[in-house]
């Protein structure tokens, strides 16, 4: 492991600013929905030819894996993410997205952070030595990218990484590097509940087993659980996303449909509000005196995404060199990401850190009057918009520490 000083290694160095720029006013002017992004994919492609890497592609559909070998020593994978949001954006800056399809989650900083690793690795082999890999996801919004590039043989395809890494935008000081060991992103699930009744002439409401009244009952309970069941010393959310039953003004349905959000930090809490569920969702239909059963299907689904402890000492130490007073410990976000599927797979530690995006002034002035809630535009809204500057540098040098924490040549 290198002596070097970290901010020594980022000098050896300058990527060109403008060509990174430009790429990501590109991505985000022209953002493409999950397992749609074959612009994006192929733009990709395009900027990788500038490296002498390795590219194998596709793999899950649209994802892309390069790879840099430069001797032996370890493999360490960084993954970005590339699609985008169906948000009309409303940032008004010149290169903003028209079609009604946004990167409204900074999975376009993601991707040009990615590419900008890229070409340091590149640049600077004399610095490092062993395998560095940059893996580009797609669909990370429907949880559907890494488990497809994971089955269209991931693991067999590119070398065997001892570690992976990840990072994500999210409101905070742009250019903060935000990291912590342990829970960082909530585990998730969706779950879709299928009601049954009879369904009647709105007229003739005795002769129903009226599965709207059904639902209200279950929504009722659900909101129970987390205030009732769960140790206020723990973490749970449940919600209830999406409610349908009918579709005319005077009939009945047969039934009605729930789907439902829920985020953990505990699979242990998780197990338990899930039996709870499961509990009342067929309680509640017994007593309606349905004839039939509910459904339940759980899709979705998002892993506790948990840093390991030992890398997280390793690299920190690396980022607080690095970054000094702007390398901070993170809180844990009720947010979640498929980003874990990836190091799973391999059955290798992982490290996931957040970048701070929001332009100083304005984050200081919300935290100073208590208005973060109200004031600071988060993911997935359309006014979202990542200070450039500050952030693309942080992600970019963040990504080039983690990757030369553990491939740097000592010195």
């Amino acid at each position: 492991m290198t002596t070097v000083p970290m901010n020594q290694l980022l000098e050896t160095y300058e990527i060109d600013a403008a060509w990174q720029r430009e790429f990501y006013e590109w991505m985000h002017a022209n953002p493409e929905l999950a397992m749609q992004e074959h612009e994006t994919h192929a733009r990709i492609l395009k900027e990788l030819e500038r490296f002498d890497c390795e590219v194998i592609a596709p793999i899950g559909g649209t994802g892309i894996c390069a790879v840099f070998t430069n001797g032996d020593g370890p493999v360490v994978l960084h993954r970005a993410d590339f699609d985008a949001l169906p948000v009309t954006e409303a940032t008004g800056v010149d290169y903003a997205a028209t079609t009604g399809t946004m990167h409204a989650c900074g999975h376009d900083i993601h991707t040009a952070a990615l590419l900008g690793v890229c070409d340091f690795m590149d640049h600077t082999r004399e610095h490092w030595a062993g395998t560095f890999i940059a893996l580009f996801q797609p669909a990370e919004e429907t949880a559907e990218g890494a488990a497809a590039m994971v089955e269209d043989g991931l693991v067999d395809r590119i070398p065997h990484p001892d570690v992976c890494f990840g990072q994500h935008v999210m409101p905070g000081r742009a250019g903060e590097v935000m990291s912590k060991p342990g829970p960082q992103f909530a585990a998730c699930d969706s779950i879709r509940i299928t009601i049954p009744g009879r369904s009647a002439h709105g007229s003739m409401p005795h002769n129903s087993i009226d599965p709207t009244f059904t639902a209200a009952m279950i929504i009722a309970r659900l909101q129970g659980i987390v205030g009732r069941e769960v140790n206020p010393a723990d973490f749970a959310v449940v919600t209830v996303a999406s409610v349908h039953a009918g579709s005319t003004i005077n009939i009945i349905p047969a039934e009605a449909e729930l789907v439902l959000n829920c985020r953990f930090y505990s699979d242990k809490v998780k197990a338990k509000v899930y039996a709870s569920i499961e509990r009342i969702v067929h309680a509640e239909v017994a007593a309606s005196g349905a004839e039939g059963e509910a459904t339940i299907e759980f899709f979705a689904h998002g892993e506790l995404l948990t840093n390991d402890e030992a890398l997280y000492e390793t690299v920190r130490a690396r980022f607080d060199e690095a970054f000094g007073e702007t390398s901070v410990t993170a809180d844990p976000k009720t947010v979640s990401e498929d980003f874990p599927t990836i190091p799973t797979a391999f059955g290798v530690p992982y490290l996931f850190w957040l970048i701070g995006c929001t332009p100083q002034d304005v984050w200081d002035k919300a935290v100073a009057e208590d208005r973060v809630d109200l004031d600071v535009p988060v993911n997935h809204m359309p006014a979202f918009l990542p200070e450039y500057e500050p952030t693309i540098r942080a992600a970019t040098d963040a990504g080039v520490v983690a990757a030369l924490t553990l491939l740097a040549r000592a010195e």
